[in-house]
């Protein structure tokens, strides 16, 4: 039935099922049986003795020849060998011998088969010749015999499974006189005696011979077998174990799974007989995976457990290894827990948490690694990635804690043990008295509490201070990274810096402040600008320093308010303090870059800009012919805020204003006095100066105030609609016709305006462009000759809008200055002020009649 089925079309798979059922219940029948000199026995007569002991030898040969012509046909069908080798062992009632025997003899015919093959497929050689390396030892000297010599065969047979490149390594070894166990055929008898109880040369051969995945199955079942009830059996395979590992565990695949059975089984079991045995698996396992080992040693449930720990003991029992240990922790506590990373998601073979809390086990374990003699030289080589690593996760575990009490804090206990174990005790006392461990409780104190490691690490010039800054600098310049880890080294090197040098900083970390100010965090932006601006004092010895002013200058077009509104009082400090050749190369463009954030949303920068663009002109004034474009360029901002609802603003905007008039030799100051201001009188005086000094600019400036019209804010609106009539009314000479289309466009469209205030006033703006549209030719001479006689006679304006006009304009000093002037033959006889004694209208409008 068996060679039957070994004919037929079934499927491969089943057809092996099926026959393996029948050859089982085979073996037990066969085996079974009591030995020869009892069947003997049983017969009356030599005959029937000769007939029996036939019978018998008969039974054994037909299952023997059954099994070699099922190998001879697939070499596959030794895996009915690994299950005999398990049924025997399952039940002693089988006679062992006289299995081990036909085990051993198919093992020698497939031997012999495989040696024209260049490789084979049978992968049942790892857990079969675990089972006969037990047999090896055992007591029965016939057993012992037969099993060494059916290990000789397998291993024999296991050399073709490694294909052409065993076949070359033991050619090379030949040729170099190396003594190979295997190779000639001519040892076969030797060499069964040479493996017969002796563990050390069992575990040697069938390490360098058995491929890694069948290594693997090998150590597999021997550790499977150390839970055996048998205790002598269970021994056997521990040493065996042992002394396989010992020489080839670099071979061993599945490491995880391996680490994994053993938590499994030492938790089940707590003390188990074999529990030694299974740790020292570990430690021997370590030594040449040790990320595989440590990361499946984290991948458990946080706390660790009392197995847990002894397992951590047994990873970290080994010197030799800690270095190696120690880089897979650090690699570790790069994660942020609670948040999974894909990277680690694929390491989580046997996890069902969706979180990731291998980092809070990983300080766990440094509690437990770190204090061990063997890791001291290994502590002191890492310490600077341990501190650092430890201080993120500190900044990690306060952000869980908020919503988990309970979340235990094993970062910072780590962290105090890295200390003791790196000789600063002296620095932990020294914290616990700043109260510092308490600060990383608050939310608001977790970077005081940073900045309190740093400053007592340096207060007691801890050693370790080379080798830290040089990682800072390393981890500085490495790239991207989390936004907590760049805060913490920020703090931190800057704090080491402070205290170990003195400013100005060497270069190539200033370099690091100036990348710095653009960072993508907020937070490192504002800690870098506040650096950089304690360094005023220096500014001048600082190499480079236009760079570092530029880079100042780019923070200004930050997302966050909060990094524009330090690069602004950063700069100012440092401007204060710049020598003049070097403020006259950049003025221009600084002054440039104050003029976007004039017209900021955030009220604070808007000040702040204008206020600062006018101390610059101040600090300049001896370059005024430099800046002229950029004042004038700046004027609508400065103009149009005068409107502002915030006061800041506006006072901003008149200081600022004052002292362009000022530059530009303007009289307008007195127009600036809050008890006297009005805004269209400032605007009025602002453009008869303009078409005195600087007629070209007029239509810029007309361009920069349009874009004003579409603002949501509605005195903006107010204002720029007053400013551009008074501008067109002023150059309309200078505009052409394609450029009057598009102004009124644009005030068409704020005349239906929702507010009545801004309708009125954008009516009296629309029909001055009308005005300047009627008047324009098409004529090239006639327009040349018009700008012509603009040239040539000036004459100043009249108000348009009488916007908020006072009601005592007489007796103020502005028409005290303009009766002055008009005596004084400053004025044209048409320009006037008309006195308005009539009461203001609801718009804020005074209503002229034309002929007035």
């Amino acid at each position: 039935m068996i060679l039957a089925m070994n004919s037929s079309f079934v499927d491969p798979s089943l057809q092996f099922e099926s026959q393996l059922k029948i050859i089982e219940s085979s073996f037990k029948n066969v085996f079974s049986i009591p030995s020869l000199e009892k069947v003997r026995e049983l017969g009356n007569s030599e005959h029937e003795k000769e007939d029996l002991e036939s019978l018998y030898q008969n039974i054994l040969n037909i299952y023997e020849d059954t099994l070699l012509i099922l190998v001879s046909k697939d070499l596959y069908k030794l895996q009915i060998l690994k299950e005999m080798a398990m049924w025997m062992n399952d039940d002693s009632s089988y006679l062992q011998e006289r299995v081990i025997v036909i085990i051993s003899r198919v093992l020698s015919f497939a031997s012999r088969k495989v040696r024209g093959h260049a490789s084979v497929d049978a992968p049942c050689l790892g857990v079969l010749a675990a089972e006969l390396s037990l047999l090896c030892c055992h007591n029965d000297l016939s057993i012992t015999q037969q099993a060494s010599l059916g290990l000789h065969h397998l291993l024999c047979i296991a050399k073709h499974q490694n294909g052409d490149t065993e076949k070359n390594k033991s050619t090379k070894n030949e040729k170099h006189g190396n003594y190979c166990l295997l190779s000639p055929s001519s040892d076969t008898e030797f060499l069964p005696k040479f493996l017969q109880r002796d563990r050390t040369k069992i575990a040697q051969n069938v390490g360098k011979t058995l491929t890694p995945s069948l290594l693997t199955d090998f150590t597999w079942s021997l550790l499977m077998t150390l839970s055996s009830p048998n205790y002598v059996t269970a021994f056997k395979a521990s040493t065996i174990l042992k002394l396989t590992l010992e020489y080839y565990a670099h071979k061993v695949t599945m490491v995880s799974k391996i680490v994994d059975a053993i938590y499994k089984k030492l938790r089940e079991n707590s003390s188990h007989v074999m529990r030694h045995a299974m740790l020292r698996v570990i430690t021997l396992l370590t030594r040449t995976s040790p990320k595989k080992v440590i990361f499946q040693l984290m991948d458990y449930p946080v706390p660790a457990d009392n197995t847990l720990i002894l397992m951590w003991h047994a990873a970290g029992s080994e010197s030799s290894v800690a270095p190696h240990v120690l880089k897979t922790i650090l690699l570790i506590l790069k994660g942020k827990p609670g948040k999974m990373d894909d990277s680690l998601l694929e390491r989580r073979r046997f996890s069902l948490d969706t979180t990731n809390m291998m980092p809070v086990a990983a300080s766990q374990a440094l509690c437990t690694l770190l204090p061990v003699c063997s890791y001291k030289k290994a502590v002191a080589q890492f310490f600077p990635q341990l501190l650092m690593a430890l201080m993120v996760q500190l900044f990690y575990i306060s952000d869980l804690r908020q919503m988990a009490e309970d979340m235990p804090f094993y970062a910072q206990d780590a962290l105090r043990v890295l200390l003791n174990c790196s000789g600063l005790q002296q620095v932990d006392i020294a914290l616990k008295k700043k109260n510092c461990w308490n600060e990383f409780s608050e939310e608001l104190l977790k970077h005081h509490g940073i900045y309190l490691i740093a400053k007592t690490l340096s207060d007691y010039n801890f050693p370790q201070f080379p080798e830290t800054l040089h990682y800072l600098y390393k981890l500085s310049v490495e790239g991207p990274r989390r936004s907590e880890e760049s805060v913490i080294t920020v703090i931190f090197l800057t704090e080491l810096l402070n205290n170990f040098f003195k400013d100005p900083f060497p270069e190539e970390f200033l370099v690091l402040f100036r990348n710095w100010v653009n960072d993508s965090n907020s937070t490192v932006s504002k800690l870098s600008l506040q650096k950089i601006a304690n360094m005023a004092p220096v500014i001048n010895e600082i190499e480079n320093v236009c760079s570092l002013l530029i880079c100042i200058l780019d923070a200004f077009f930050s997302k966050d308010k909060t990094v524009i509104i330090r690069a602004l009082f950063t700069l100012r400090k440092l401007l204060g303090k710049l020598d003049k050749v070097t403020y006259s190369s950049l003025c221009t463009r600084i002054a440039s870059s104050y003029c976007p954030l004039m017209d900021h949303s955030n009220e604070g920068i808007r000040s702040t800009a204008i206020r600062h663009f006018g101390e610059l002109l101040r600090d300049m004034n001896q370059y005024t012919w430099m800046l002229s474009d950029v004042v004038l360029g700046g004027l609508v901002p400065l103009i149009l805020f005068l409107e502002d609802t915030e006061k800041s603003v506006v006072k901003a905007c008149k200081h600022t204003l004052a002292i362009c008039a000022s530059e530009l030799n303007w009289s307008m100051s007195y127009l600036l006095k809050d008890e006297y201001y009005n805004f269209e009188l400032v605007v009025l005086n602002l453009c008869n100066n303009l078409l005195v000094s600087h007629e070209n600019y007029i239509t810029d400036l007309i361009s920069d105030t349009l874009g004003f019209l579409r603002s949501s804010r509605i005195y903006l609106r107010k204002a720029s609609i007053i400013l551009i009539g008074y501008l067109a009314k002023l150059g309309g000479h200078l505009l052409l016709r394609d450029e009057i289309e598009v102004m009124l466009e644009a005030i068409d469209r704020v005349v239906r305006d929702e507010d009545p205030m801004i309708r009125e006033l954008a009516e009296i703006t629309h029909n001055i462009f009308k005005e300047i549209d009627h008047r324009l030719t098409s004529s090239n001479v006639k327009q040349t000759f018009r700008r012509l006689f603009h040239f040539i006679y000036v004459k100043k304006l009249k108000p348009l809008y009488y916007y908020n006009w006072p009601n005592n304009l007489a007796s103020s000093p502005v028409k005290m200055k303009e009766t002055k002037d008009y005596k004084e033959g400053l004025i044209d006889e048409n320009y006037d002020y008309v006195v308005v004694k009539n009461e203001r209208s609801t718009s804020g409008l005074k209503n002229f009649p034309e002929e007035e």
